[in-house]
């Protein structure tokens, strides 16, 4: 049976437009770091590369290589953790060129050395980059976190995350990093601002009594 992440993994990516406590549990990802306005020509190849790995181990056995433990699944969304420069932390209006981000997009369970490094082979021959090279292969925890749907442009997002700020204020917790997860729920280049959905993510901390 196909692995569909939108109903095994509901409590993960499909939270309410309200905010909500979640346990994100240890999970692998390709992950690209970057800096500047995401609206750039640079911002969109590195989501090109990700998926161009991420694709190669989807369709792994239509090219004749089956991974250990292989099952059929739907591609993840792609995500990405939002900060700024020191620089951007310093200015009192919003500079998209002083953004840092970090591009992620995870990858099933079975996906070990010897997948990765066959997908890397199959995404430098069919589609050749340099950004290839900057692509890591991680595992992270993110843990106790705090997340909400957030429909509508990105730039509107503040409101989303007031929400956020008063719900940790109520119960008695604390952002624990000023970096924030997105996770885009469609595809913001095909899709009016209006519809988009994102998932705002932040690791939070019980505040000490």
């Amino acid at each position: 049976m196909k692995h569909e992440w939108r109903k095994a993994e509901k409590e993960l990516y499909l939270p309410q437009t309200s905010p909500v406590l979640v346990q994100i549990p240890k999970q692998r990802f390709f992950i690209i770091q970057g800096k500047g306005d995401p609206n750039g020509e640079d911002f969109e190849k590195r989501v090109e590369t990700l998926y161009s790995l991420t694709y190669a181990i989807r369709m792994m056995p239509k090219n004749g290589f089956i991974p250990p433990g292989y099952f059929d699944y739907t591609v993840y969304p792609l995500e990405a953790v939002w900060s700024l420069t020191d620089r951007g932390q310093r200015m009192d209006t919003l500079d998209k060129n002083e953004f840092l981000y970090k591009l992620m997009i995870r990858q099933p369970d079975f996906a070990d050395n010897g997948t990765i490094l066959k997908a890397f082979e199959i995404a430098g021959r069919k589609k050749p980059s340099e950004l290839l090279n900057e692509v890591m292969f991680e595992e992270i925890e993110q843990g106790m976190s705090v997340q909400i749907l957030h429909v509508g442009p990105y730039d509107e997002e503040p409101v989303s995350f007031e929400k956020i700020s008063r719900f940790l204020e109520e119960n008695g917790y604390q952002r624990s990093s000023k970096k924030h997860r997105e996770i885009y729920l469609n595809d913001f280049r095909k899709t009016a601002p209006a519809r988009l959905k994102t998932v705002l993510r932040c690791q939070i901390e019980k505040i000490s009594p």
